[in-house]
This record gives C-alpha cells, sequence and structure tokens, in this order.
C-alpha cells in the first residue's frame, strides 16, 4: 500500500519547495520594483527618464546636467538651451521627427513620443537662468 510523505519533516523542506518559495519571493520583490519605477516616472512627469536618455544618449558631447563642461567644443551645455528653445511646440517633435544639426560629427536620433516629452521635461528643468548678483544686476544700478 502506497502511503503519502509529508511535503516537509521538521524545519526541513524538499529543494523543489525552497525553490518555488524563492521565485514568488523574487516574482513579487520584482513586481514591487517595478511598480514603484513606473510610480516614481508618473510622479516626477518622466525627468528622471528624460535625463537617463540623454545621459545615455548625449553626454559623450553635451553637459547634461546642471553644471558642468560639455566634452565636445562645438556642442553647448543642455543647461544653456533657454526657454525660447524649449518652449517652442516644434522641438519635442523634432526629437521624434529625429533631430540632426548642422555639425557633420552629430548623429541623427529619433525619439518616441513619451521619451521626447520626458527630454524635453528634463531640459526645462535644468535651465540656467541669469540671476541678479548680490549687488543688484546691472539694470537695478543708478548711473549719475
Amino acid at each position: 500500500m502506497h502511503t503519502a510523505r509529508p511535503l516537509h519533516v521538521g524545519s526541513q523542506r524538499p529543494n523543489a519547495v525552497r525553490e518555488l518559495v524563492a521565485l514568488n519571493r523574487s516574482f513579487l520583490a520584482r513586481l514591487l520594483v517595478s511598480t514603484f519605477v513606473a510610480t516614481g516616472h508618473a510622479a516626477q512627469g518622466g525627468t528622471q527618464h528624460g535625463k537617463a536618455l540623454l545621459d545615455s544618449m548625449c553626454s559623450r558631447c553635451h553637459a547634461v546636467g546642471k553644471i558642468g563642461r560639455s566634452r565636445h567644443p562645438d556642442a553647448p551645455p543642455f543647461r544653456t538651451f533657454g526657454d525660447d528653445k524649449l518652449y517652442d511646440n516644434d522641438f519635442a517633435q523634432r526629437l521624434e521627427d529625429g533631430l540632426s544639426t548642422v555639425h557633420p560629427d552629430m548623429p541623427t536620433f529619433h525619439f518616441s513620443r513619451e521619451d521626447a516629452e520626458d527630454a524635453v521635461d528634463y531640459l526645462r528643468s535644468i535651465q540656467a537662468h541669469d540671476r541678479p548678483s548680490k549687488r543688484g544686476s546691472p539694470s537695478s544700478r543708478k548711473t549719475p
């Protein structure tokens, strides 16, 4: 007669059960991390995603952060683009269509709509605006 064996004896579990438990824990951890990342992405308006894109695609030549110099002499730091360029309604579209310039060594990049919007959101967030010095801006000084 065949008798059923318990799945575990004492505190030891068979390897298959341990592996299944570990797999479930791994799946749950990945699910939680991806949910956290998706929520963070949505909450931050995609600026972190935009930064990651520009870091991977453009930092070889451009300074992509709030500080630093561009590595290529003809590549302007992204923080100097200015509001007129970034609030141009066509800039994100140009990123989608394939941004290219007159510089022969700059490759043409094609962005998805979401990537283009995230990149523009990030670029807007790092723009350096002229700030008056502690002594006041030149226009605030009176001339004798």
